[in-house]
This record gives C-alpha cells, sequence and structure tokens, in this order.
C-alpha cells in the first residue's frame, strides 16, 4: 500500500510538472496526511506560540510548494525535501516578526539535537524559540555556501521532521553519508550560532533569496 501511495505521487508530481493544474487537488490528497503530520512535528516543536497551527502551517507549506514557478520534484521522497525548506522558511519568517516586535529573548545557543529536544520540551520562552531560530538561519545560510548538500539534510531532519533513512531516499545519498553531513552540520551551525550571537547583529534579511527551488 505504501509503494502504491508513493507511485501515485509520483506520477501525480510528474503530471504537475508537465502542466497539469488539474491534478493539484489530486495530489492534494495524496500528500496531505503526511505534509500534516510533517507539519505537527514542528507544532510540537513551536508549541509555546499559540499563534502557530498545524493545519495552517501544512496548507501555507503546500501553497508556496505548488505556486513555485519551477516545480521541478522528481519522486514523492524529493517533494518533501523541498517541503521542509518551505517549512523552514515559513517559521523563519515568523520568527523574525515575533523578534521584531518583542525584544529581550536571551536564548542559549544549543547543538542542534539539544535544541530540537529543547523545543520538544517547551524548555523556551516564544522571545527564546524566536531567537533560537533567527540565529539558526543565518548561521545556516552561511553553512549551505560550503556544504549545500549538508545544509539540505539540516532541512530535511530539523524543519522536516525527516528520519535518516527518509533524508537518504530523498536526497538520493546513502544513510551513513546522511549521518556525516548531520555530524559535521552540528558542529558547524553551534561554533557559527555561538559566534553570531555573541554580538553581531542579524537585522531582518529575508529569506526570499534563499527560497525553496
Amino acid at each position: 500500500m505504501a509503494s502504491s501511495t508513493q507511485d501515485t505521487v509520483t506520477e501525480l508530481l510528474v503530471d504537475l510538472r508537465g502542466g497539469d493544474d488539474e491534478v493539484v487537488d489530486d495530489l492534494f490528497e495524496e500528500v496531505y496526511t503526511e505534509l500534516r503530520h510533517r507539519a505537527r512535528g514542528q507544532r510540537k516543536q513551536w508549541k509555546g506560540d499559540p499563534g502557530l497551527r498545524t493545519t495552517a502551517l501544512a496548507h501555507e507549506a503546500y501553497v508556496k510548494l505548488v505556486r513555485q514557478e519551477e516545480q521541478s520534484w522528481e519522486s514523492r521522497s524529493h517533494f518533501f525535501a523541498v517541503a521542509s525548506r518551505a517549512m523552514r522558511h515559513i517559521l523563519v519568517d515568523r520568527a523574525r516578526k515575533q523578534r521584531a516586535q518583542k525584544r529581550g529573548g536571551d536564548a542559549q545557543i544549543l547543538s542542534l539535537e539539544a535544541l530540537r529536544e529543547s523545543l520538544n520540551r517547551d524548555q523556551a520562552t516564544t522571545e527564546e524559540r524566536s531567537e533560537m531560530l533567527v540565529v539558526l538561519d543565518a548561521a545556516l545560510r552561511r553553512f549551505e555556501e560550503e556544504h549545500e548538500r549538508a545544509a539540505r539534510v539540516v532541512e530535511c531532519r530539523f524543519f522536516g521532521d525527516m528520519t535518516i533513512e527518509e533524508t537518504a531516499e530523498a536526497l538520493g545519498i546513502s544513510g551513513s553519508t546522511v549521518s556525516r553531513d548531520w555530524d559535521l552540520a552540528q558542529a558547524w551551525l553551534y561554533r557559527e550560532m555561538k559566534r553570531i550571537h555573541g554580538g553581531e547583529s542579524l537585522g531582518d534579511e529575508s529569506t526570499d533569496r534563499a527560497s525553496s527551488n
């Protein structure tokens, strides 16, 4: 059954990429349950934000994806990898707006694993969560300039709530490569986040230049 669903999604993505806009509703029905599951993972991490809703995040990510001028998804797994990037941009944009409205968050810089665990346990205030996410995104944008594939791994694992196996399938690499990239990213991003948080102004940079593709 799972294989059949994956094949159906892949076929619909090919049709959509070929210009058949009539498959949008069918595609939504096929991917919505899993997309909502991914969004629920993010909602769990950001449960301190009452304005963030699972359904709204899933819908916004889906709309962001299907409205892209270039829809080059090769498969179901690739679709969800790109969806992870869309969720990253949605959440970072939201964090920037919250950060601009409420200053004063003094977030502790953590590794990706520790940060994810902290968010899941609801150990941070809304201001601290926003600060964490903005600093992480700033570091991640610098990281992807040198390690683009590893940055995609971070998007899948951290923002898309994807397993090592799912990430490997989505990016067309081995599970061991995913693990190595994740370890590299954790060490690199931790150092960069500490440096950024140590005094560099983040401003209100837009994530548009790193838009989903």
